[in-house]
């Protein structure tokens, strides 16, 4: 089996989405095209972001129906990433929040697509 490498997010404007990502991430585009862009979201795995009028075959899922999920350290790196990206202008969905899964928050996307930053429960 192949390995997994690749997370692809449908987005309204997939320059302005790359923008979002590059500043939040800190990550600099691996390869693009005017309307597909892919990023590097480490240990291999690259995040693409595909312009919603050019997926083929055509998709009706709607964001924020799904989430894609960053591993945090512990609950003050958890902390420490909602002020980094309140900072930076992005809007949140859940502040952070001891769950019975860890300490987390929920971030939103230009498009809706749900950002989770995780410190698991031991």
């Amino acid at each position: 089996m192949a390995d997994f490498n690749l997370v692809v997010l449908y987005v309204d404007d997939a320059q302005a989405s790359s923008t979002f990502y590059q500043t939040l991430l800190e990550c600099p585009v691996a390869q693009s095209s005017p309307k597909f862009v892919i990023l590097p979201l480490g240990n291999g795995t690259m995040l693409g972001l595909w312009q919603r009028d050019a997926v083929v075959p055509p998709s009706a899922a709607e964001a924020g129906c799904n989430e894609i999920s960053w591993a945090a350290a512990n609950e003050e790196a958890v902390r420490a990433t909602f002020e980094a990206w309140t900072k930076r202008g992005v809007r949140i969905a859940q502040a952070p929040i001891a769950m019975p899964f860890g300490h987390t928050f929920v971030a939103l996307d230009p498009d809706g697509h749900r950002l989770r930053v995780l410190a698991a429960a031991a």
